[in-house]
């Protein structure tokens, strides 16, 4: 039986963790395309993919009936690829507009009122429907608020003593004001506003 993907949930990324449990390689990511793709003449039905992915992209049928209501799902799915790719925090960075080098980061805060720069390295990376949209993340903040996204892949030292990717800075006034680590998830969107909204509000 036939293994489906939602196209429009999924964020085709290459990290994708089908592609990491197919045991017989069915699911793959083609680069010149840039999309997961699944190969069902190779598929098992295994099902590992279903339970790998945490955002329920991937289906596996056991009958025709199911395929067909599976296939009827993902059809009438109001979901569009237009409310999942929005840059996100602990996601993959869609738009060049928020990225800088981790080298610029004392620059881009030098005389800024309020900057948030968004630390990870390529391990930490996750999924998009299961992250938080960076406008909710400021959404409570001052319009002046500044927020960009520094790889640490290749950084040299650096002042901040991350311990845990992503990790999100806090910056006031050129200042380091305080830092929150660790991946939080769309789940978890309350608590990490929360922390920013005390880190921020702090004298």
């Amino acid at each position: 039986m036939p293994c489906f993907r939602n196209y429009k949930i999924c964020d085709n990324a290459p990290e994708c963790s089908g592609i990491d449990v197919c045991p017989v390689k069915a699911i793959t990511f083609n680069e010149e395309k840039q999309t997961v793709e699944i190969d069902n003449e190779k598929c098992i039905s295994c099902g590992r993919c279903e339970k790998a992915c945490p955002i329920g992209a991937f289906r596996v049928a056991k009958t025709e009936e199911e395929a067909l209501k599976i296939q009827e799902e993902i059809e009438s799915d109001p979901r569009t690829t237009k409310d999942l790719f929005v840059d996100r925090y602990g996601a993959s960075p869609l738009s060049e507009f928020f990225m800088i080098e981790a080298s610029e980061i004392g620059s881009k805060v030098e005389n800024k009122e309020l900057v948030l720069v968004e630390c990870y390295v390529e391990d930490t990376i996750n999924c998009l429907l299961k992250s938080i949209p960076i406008k909710e993340l400021t959404k409570d903040l001052p319009d002046t608020t500044l927020f960009f996204k520094a790889s640490f892949d290749n950084a040299k030292e650096h002042d901040y003593e991350v311990q845990e990717y992503p990790s999100l800075l806090i910056f006031e006034n050129g200042k380091l004001k305080g830092k929150i680590e660790g991946y939080f998830e769309e789940s978890e969107k309350e608590e990490l506003i929360n922390q920013i909204n005390s880190i921020v509000n702090k004298n």
